[in-house]
């Protein structure tokens, strides 16, 4: 992480606000912020470390209740006057509890989840269904039938998308493949198979050829 402090803009007090972002799904967690000292612990450690202006000290995000943040990444806007921290959270940022401190809206929140987000927010709605009745939710029948129906949907869906994408206009090739996506989602919920383990295995392949990827899978 290469270490550019000196192009930091910060105010008068030493400070420049820090925002930080969820590394899996893009969603913006907290604002802080920091000074050149708590941007150097975090490059050290790996760790957020912002500054608390009421209590005039640094401190260790997560120190106190286990909710650390692993930074990936430190960039700063076009002014250099704004940080923006790329993190995985081992728990919630807020201390409320809610996973992210913009869980409120002033007027009607008519936002969706777009990108990275949709995926996650399903991947958490599939395994929640794990404790839902049959007999009210689709995915906890299927989880209720077992891997051979799981698989069975699976094989369905995927015929679906072949024959759409040979004969068939691209909204329905894009249904399809949404299908395929929900139910192979579901079929990792039901392994116990994370979806921020799928992330983590796309980002280890970035960069990677798919004929060096193929046969370093070979050697294991």
């Amino acid at each position: 992480m290469p270490n550019k402090i000196s192009s930091i803009k910060f105010d008068d007090k030493g400070l420049v606000p820090a925002i930080a972002q969820d590394s899996s799904t893009g969603e913006v967690l907290m604002m802080a912020w920091m000074n050149a000292e708590s941007i150097e612990k975090t490059i050290s450690t790996g760790k957020a470390h912002y500054f608390s202006r009421s209590r005039n000290s640094l401190w260790l995000k997560g120190e106190t209740s286990g909710n650390f943040q692993e930074v990936k990444s430190i960039r700063y806007d076009c002014d250099g006057d704004t940080l923006l921290l790329i993190v995985e959270p081992k728990g919630p940022a807020c201390h409320t509890g809610e996973r992210t401190c913009f869980y409120r809206s002033i007027g009607e929140d008519t936002a969706k989840p777009s990108g990275p987000a949709v995926i996650s927010m399903l991947a958490q709605i599939l395994e929640e269904r794990k404790n839902a009745d049959p007999k009210s939710s689709y995915v906890a029948s299927l989880y209720a039938k077992g891997l051979p129906r799981i698989l069975a949907k699976i094989e369905e869906e995927t015929g679906e998308l072949v024959e759409a994408a040979g004969i068939k206009e691209n909204d329905q090739v894009l249904y399809e493949f949404c299908d395929l996506l929900f139910h192979s989602m579901a079929l990792l919920a039901h392994k116990g198979i994370a979806i921020d383990q799928v992330f983590a295995e796309l980002a280890r392949r970035f960069g990677t050829s798919g004929i060096e990827e193929k046969n370093s899978r070979g050697k294991k």
